[in-house]
């Protein structure tokens, strides 16, 4: 069972997912046995090496690439830090073209080569439904440019990025491609093969596996530079002894997505109409940002016009777990960077929350939030905020 009758509903899937019990049950082993080191040559050396390899074929089964390819990680910022810092480190330099909507974990890496002077960088904008136009990617290359990184879904909105249209337009031009597939693993097929990508990040805690693993898919003969050293571990990509507890909850939790996805998507996405349905009928004027076609099954970003989305949620209380569309630091609230880009007013973007629904949302838990969420909104224009 997850959580408790007294949890809140849970529609934050995008900040994070419960655990899988079945991903639980396949960690299990290793809390009380499987203790050898996988770089030992002796028996239980032997052993660990063995189920930490099944882990990894796992990963690699669900993202359809080759289990060497596979470089297992603390989690998706790690693994963004990894690619991005490794392909400018290995070449020394050069230009960098990445997407205004990024999450901070890539943005606020470019940002930061930028200022030591290691790189120049290219930041491409959105259109008002938060895609990046392929063409003023493959427009924004030059003659230095060692890498382009265009998220796969976006974590606020859920627009997802045409990335395979990228990717082949910088194939043409010998320019490697990173893409943050941290929200998109779980809820859309994802296939390296297809999407021609370089690189790519999976954060296991938005696929239920826990917080504190990922990884990186690196295409063969792509070589980074280490973003951690110290011995040959991940095939020299990522020194630290592999923790097969955390390999093997990530590993149970791609196999899952392998073998349930296309029945998940579905569901995910009638989840979500169902909540926007909702929520359309009970407040006039409810924007939606992003387009149903090109947007994760699962999220729904809505506006409530008139209504101040972080007073909203302390309203909603342990009743409904959302995000607001704007961060709030030290009484301060920072407009998304994301709506921002996308050009959605202040207004609209502080009355905007993010609604993610997941694996074990039901039907009736939807139709109580719509019901709770409406409820509020309706207080609140009333007067009683």
């Amino acid at each position: 069972m997850i959580g408790s009758p007294e949890d809140p509903i849970y529609l934050d899937s995008n900040a994070t997912t419960p655990v899988d019990p079945r991903v639980a049950d396949a960690m299990r082993p290793f809390l009380s046995g499987g203790y050898g080191n996988p770089s030992s040559s002796h028996r239980l050396g032997r052993q660990a090496r063995q189920a930490l390899d099944a882990a990894r074929a796992q990963i690699a089964g669900c993202l359809g690439c080759e289990p060497d390819e596979v470089v297992l990680t603390s989690g998706g910022s790690e693994a963004n830090n990894t690619a991005i810092r490794g392909v400018v480190a290995t070449r020394g330099g050069g230009h960098v073209v990445v997407s205004a909507v990024e999450h901070p974990s890539v943005l606020e890496v470019v940002l930061a080569l930028e200022i030591e002077g290691r790189i120049t960088s290219t930041i491409v904008g959105v259109d008002p439904w938060g895609r990046v136009d392929p063409d003023e990617v493959t427009g924004a290359l030059r003659p230095d440019t060692v890498l382009v990184t265009v998220m796969l879904a976006n974590n606020e909105v859920g627009t997802l990025q045409p990335v395979a249209e990228i990717a082949a337009g910088c194939r043409e031009r010998g320019v490697l491609v990173h893409t943050d597939a941290a929200q998109a693993v779980g809820k859309i097929p994802v296939d390296v093969r297809q999407l021609g990508v370089d690189l790519l990040t999976v954060a296991g805690h938005k696929l239920y596996a826990p917080k504190g693993v990922g990884a990186l898919y690196v295409r063969r003969g792509v070589a980074i530079e280490p973003l951690i050293r110290g011995a040959g571990h991940e095939r020299g990509r990522r020194a630290g002894t592999e923790s097969l507890l955390m390999a093997a909850g990530l590993g149970a939790a791609c196999a899952i997505v392998s073998n349930e996805l296309d029945g998940e998507t579905k569901r995910l996405g009638e989840l979500r109409d169902r909540l926007e349905g909702r929520l359309r009928a009970g407040v006039p004027g409810l924007v939606v940002h992003g387009l149903p076609q090109h947007r994760l099954p699962n999220t729904a970003s809505v506006a409530l016009p008139g209504i101040h989305a972080h007073r909203l949620l302390e309203r909603l209380g342990d009743r409904v777990a959302a995000s607001p569309g704007s961060a709030c630091h030290a009484d301060k609230v920072q407009v998304s960077h994301v709506l921002t880009a996308m050009g959605v007013d202040a207004a609209t973007a502080l009355s905007t929350i993010r609604l993610s629904v997941g694996r074990f949302t039901t039907d009736g838990e939807v139709d109580r939030a719509a019901q709770i969420i409406l409820a509020e909104v309706a207080a609140m224009r009333a007067g009683a905020d």
